[in-house]
């Protein structure tokens, strides 16, 4: 059993509506102005990209000092996590069901179980960022490899209805690859360095 966070994404490949992936990245606008607002410092107004709303730092301190990771940070990192799974699949076009603000079977992942973070190193979530930037830098040539998917996906769909099986397994293997490195690196509920294969 991998100690790393397992995704499944419930993939949608024939029957697809055709109009509702023409016009994906606006429909999506309203649950992504949501999630958004998760990202919002409401100190200073700003964005921010890299934890998309989760709690980081409460979790570093919290693990660094006490040597356990807070039940009701990790609840809230959980359904923030899934709701951002959720609608990836959504824009990703694995499948046509809207993203629900609530837990739905769309998109499920199972984390490890981390004993209330005692089975945490209380030192290595100092450095987990940045030993996680040879993942990062290996994950951006997978987004590409992805992206260029995304869009045969996108003329398949519109075309054909059909999602080839291919570009689905591509899209799900690349967001498996990008949850095990913020599983490891932003979430922080596993000390097992994440692969470099899909």
């Amino acid at each position: 059993m991998s100690n790393q966070i397992e995704t499944t994404y419930q993939v949608q490949l024939e029957n697809r509506d055709r109009q509702t992936v023409f016009w994906r990245a606006i429909l999506v606008a309203p649950v992504a102005f949501f999630v958004s607002s998760f990202a919002v410092d409401s100190w200073n107004g700003s964005w921010n990209a890299p934890t998309f709303g989760l709690f980081v730092l409460p979790v570093i301190l919290a693990l660094a000092v006490r040597g356990t990771y807070p039940t009701y940070v990790l609840a809230f990192n959980k359904a923030l996590f899934g709701l951002l799974n959720r609608v990836w699949a959504y824009l990703a076009l694995l499948t046509d069901e809207y993203p629900s603000i609530e837990e739905n079977n769309a998109v499920s992942i199972r984390y490890p179980e981390i004993d209330g973070g005692k089975t945490l190193s209380r030192g290595l979530p100092l450095i987990k960022w940045a030993m996680a930037i040879p993942l990062v830098i290996v994950g951006f040539f997978y987004e590409l490899y992805a992206l260029l998917m995304l869009i045969l996906a996108w003329f398949n769909i519109i075309i054909n209805g059909q999602m080839p099986e291919v570009c689905a397994d591509v899209l799900v293997r690349t967001s498996q690859y990008w949850n095990r490195v913020y599983g490891y690196a932003v979430l922080l509920v596993t000390d097992e360095y994440p692969t470099f294969s899909l």
